[in-house]
């Protein structure tokens, strides 16, 4: 454990008495002569950090880089830097120890799981499909992806590694990325909503320091909000949302819109901050089928398994009810779960289904087959942005970047990839191939027939086909009336 004086909030004012302990409640008395002896030199050396640092609370608190980088001799990342032992690398390990609630809400997290992804499909796609490994690096003697290395690990962090010199491997470091994986046994990065040394919780609060991660096809939470009404609201409020205010309560600091740390972090007249940003989510919308909270992180052995989804969405409801009535926020949600069980039962639950039934059709490398892609990015895409726009009030990007998608590419690549496939299987001397086409045969049949898809084969109901050519025809005289 990094030796650090004790720092919490509150200590020296139990540890003094008199009225000087009144002038002196928060933070330290004065900043310690090790903090001054490095700033003498980086006050010079790195003028934007230390200004940075000039410009926080820390600064206020007489909380300066020795208190922060300080480490014990016997500390994986410690290195001896001007006759004291200093690690580079700021964990929220290190950082709990004035912060501990927000650490430990932090560290039950999916944001601090991250870095979990690595050797994930995801990661495969960047480390073989899209990279090789000629990226070396002494920690890395046998090569990495640059692709992961400058993708994927930048946002959902990586593990450093401490080369035997203390200094970190630059293959991965520098690195923010939310579920980074410490050298001290810790997970994840403070820096990542708080970018140092200013620690602002300004920035945490303002949606473009979400949207460094939360944008582009798969996960377009960035662009959605801007799409938004909350979006459009608070760009054009940005004057009056109060965002450096030491209290920041929606309904009483701020009223003219939510950011995304409003409604999911941020403090309401009933609930306090939490660093848990699964606390209010009613729905998990990254896996293939939406699936309930508690369900994924049980998957992870995180502590939010016993806080059920009903809960989390009474969080939720509790932000929204500072600026919408009831009949308003419950009519939201029954939009949003009528987009989710439409995308679950319409493409979800039957892509994958036909998806394993065609892997013995399949040459076996995942992503050496077209239908490979075409299946990832229907969930991992379209399906995902479908989803994250009805959650977030997005239309374009529920219907036109979502289902839209979603649909073409179902019937005009899906299908026909997979029919290629049954006719490919069924024309094969192999048995077991045979056998396979005709189950996945029999399954595309029964697909295409049932409701939801029996209009691509003709079949469409007769009392919905007239009621759908009626409405056409209205349609058509309502815009020929001369």
């Amino acid at each position: 454990m990094r030796s650090l004086m004790l720092l919490c909030i509150g200590t020296v004012a139990l540890a003094t008495t008199g009225s000087a302990a009144w002038g002196q409640a928060f933070g330290l008395p004065e900043l310690s002569k090790e903090s001054r002896a490095c700033i003498a030199c980086h006050k010079m050396e790195s003028t934007g950090l230390y200004q940075q640092w000039g410009d926080s609370k820390h600064f206020r608190g007489n909380v300066g880089c020795f208190e922060c980088h300080s480490a014990d001799k016997s500390d994986p990342d410690a290195m001896e830097h001007e006759g004291q032992w200093i690690a580079i690398l700021v964990t929220p390990k290190d950082c709990s120890r004035c912060h501990g609630k927000e650490a430990e809400e932090f560290q039950g997290s999916h944001h601090a799981k991250g870095g979990r992804i690595l050797g994930s499909l995801d990661n495969r796609l960047a480390e073989v499909v899209e990279g090789n490994s000629a990226f070396v690096t002494m920690a890395f003697p046998n090569g990495n992806s640059a692709a992961a290395v400058s993708g994927c690990w930048q946002c959902h962090g990586t593990e450093v590694k401490v080369l035997p010199n203390g200094e970190l491997d630059p293959a991965t470091w520098p690195n923010t990325g939310i579920g980074r994986l410490n050298p001290d046994g810790s997970e994840g990065s403070c820096a990542a909503c708080h970018s140092r040394h200013s620690f602002s919780a300004a920035q945490a609060r303002h949606p473009d320091t979400c949207g460094k991660c939360h944008l582009g096809p798969d996960h377009p939470q960035k662009e959605i909000y801007e799409e938004s009404k909350h979006g459009i609201a608070f760009f054009s409020n940005i004057d009056e949302m109060n965002l450096d205010a030491e209290k920041w309560i929606v309904g009483e600091d701020y009223f003219k819109a939510p950011t995304c740390a409003t409604c999911h972090m941020s403090a309401t007249k009933d609930q306090d901050v939490t660093h848990d940003i699964g606390m209010r989510i009613s729905w998990n919308n990254r896996p293939v089928l939406s699936i309930r909270p508690e369900v994924a992180d049980a998957k992870m052995g995180l502590p939010g398994q016993n806080v059920n989804w009903e809960s989390r969405r009474d969080n939720m409801k509790n932000v929204c009810l500072n600026c919408h009535n009831q009949n308003w926020v419950d009519g939201f949600y029954t939009q949003y779960d009528g987009l989710i069980e439409l995308y679950n039962e319409k493409y979800g639950k039957p892509g994958a289904a036909l998806y394993a039934l065609a892997q013995p059709l399949l040459k076996p490398e995942t992503f050496s087959n077209k239908i490979d892609f075409t299946w990832f990015e229907l969930w991992h895409h379209e399906g995902r942005r479908a989803r994250h726009g009805a959650s977030m009030m997005g239309p374009d990007y529920t219907h036109w970047h979502g289902t839209y998608e979603l649909a073409r590419n179902f019937y005009s690549e899906y299908v026909p990839e997979l029919e290629e496939l049954v006719h490919q299987g069924r024309a094969s001397n192999d048995p077991a191939k045979q056998k396979a086409a005709e189950a996945l045969a029999a399954k595309l049949d029964e697909v295409l027939n049932s409701t939801d898809h029996r209009w691509y084969l003709g079949k469409m109901d007769p009392e919905e086909e007239a009621r759908r050519k009626a409405a056409a025809e209205e349609f058509q005289n309502r815009y020929n009336q001369k």
